[in-house]
């Protein structure tokens, strides 16, 4: 099964061409990588990761109970907050491993995986590690990057020109429809797993199918023990529709808005990259908390597999490094982060708003 760490285990070798006006990349990559070695930070930290995810598991295990405890009724709604937020912490624990963030061990690392998001989410860590594989490699890059594919959403105004019929509407409303669209993700990524199963080989399309099957298979069975039929359905939609705004409140700062490498153009080196397509978000142990450290997103991409307790720790290097050589270094609020971001679609979505209906 692909990591997420494979494209970029050491870039510091990358001689990729440098841009008019922009500071030579490739080499310039190699010192803050000796930087950040020499200060152990891409060591790793299994005994912080168990603490992390057992005080999940616990809470994850209180939130059941008292839902179990409280029984048929309407208050249950209630308890899917807490339990959306539990499933992000559990889908940030999926992330880092399959970033081999949390053990070195190959197998280790799946397994963490595959309980995390597989059974506990019932989303297919190989589809996410297969789409992280090729983000990370080419973040923003509209040929290789599939985070800025066309989709529901689309994140250049060629894109944009080429849309037909509802497709269009949807681009020209893009900005707008943004967030609301965020609370169908939650379904979307299960739905997406199972469709990735007839990609995977043999063995482990029986062992993903299976365990995303139990996890239907326990959620519904939980569900119906404990709540009528429609106020299960109700639960279900609401806690996916939270799950999803959580999910992609944290990924939504991260490159949307940021600059996007030209197909036909020089190549970028691995610091160009990662640092020019990427925005960190500033914020206190709070913020850090709520978007799982992806806040730290230029220092994320620059080492992948760096544990997620470190990324704090290299962002001092990270923006010396990066003001040495000139290099820009975008980092800014989380309210001013979505500001970017939906700017961003609404401009790509700016021609068609001007044309006459169809």
């Amino acid at each position: 099964m692909p990591q997420a760490t494979a494209t970029v285990a050491d870039p510091a070798g990358d001689s990729g061409s440098k841009r008019p006006g922009s500071p030579a990349p490739g080499s310039d990559f190699a010192p803050l990588l000796r930087a950040v070695r020499g200060q152990g930070l891409l060591e790793h930290r299994p005994g912080r990761y168990a603490i992390s995810i057992a005080a999940n598991l616990v809470a994850l295990g209180a939130v059941i109970a008292a839902f179990v405890l409280l029984g048929d009724t309407w208050w249950s709604l209630f308890l899917a907050l807490p339990l959306a937020v539990l499933w992000t912490r559990t889908a940030f624990v999926a992330h880092d491993a399959g970033h081999s963030q949390i053990s070195g061990h190959r197998t280790v690392g799946r397994l963490i995986g595959l309980v995390h998001a597989n059974l506990l989410l019932g989303m297919n860590e190989a589809w996410w590690n297969d789409k992280h594989v090729r983000h990370h490699a080419n973040p923003n890059h509209v040929d290789k990057d599939p985070d800025v594919g066309v989709g529901a959403l689309v994140w250049t105004q060629k894109q944009a020109a080429q849309r037909e019929g509802f497709a269009r509407w949807l681009t020209r409303n893009q900005a707008r429809l943004f967030f609301p669209m965020l609370l169908l993700e939650g379904i979307a990524l299960k739905i997406y797993g199972f469709q990735f199963l007839r990609r995977q080989p043999a063995g482990e399309r029986v062992l993903s199918a299976l365990l995303m099957t139990a996890h239907l298979a326990l959620y519904a069975t939980l569900l119906s023990a404990v709540l009528s039929p429609g106020k299960a359905v109700v639960f279900a939609l609401v806690l996916h529709a939270l799950f999803g705004l959580h999910l992609g409140l944290a990924f939504a700062p991260n490159h949307k808005g940021m600059e996007m490498p030209d197909p036909d153009g020089d190549r970028w080196g691995h610091l160009q990259r990662q640092v020019l397509t990427s925005r960190n978000v500033r914020g206190t142990l709070l913020t850090d908390w709520f978007l799982g450290g992806l806040n730290y997103q230029i220092e994320h991409h620059l080492f992948p597999s760096m544990p997620r307790p470190h990324l704090r720790l290299a962002q001092p290097l990270v923006k010396a490094h990066c003001r040495s050589i000139g290099m820009p270094y975008a980092e800014t609020g989380l309210v001013e982060s979505y500001r970017q971001a939906l700017a961003h679609m609404h401009e790509v979505g700016e021609p068609l708003r001007g044309e006459p209906p169809r």
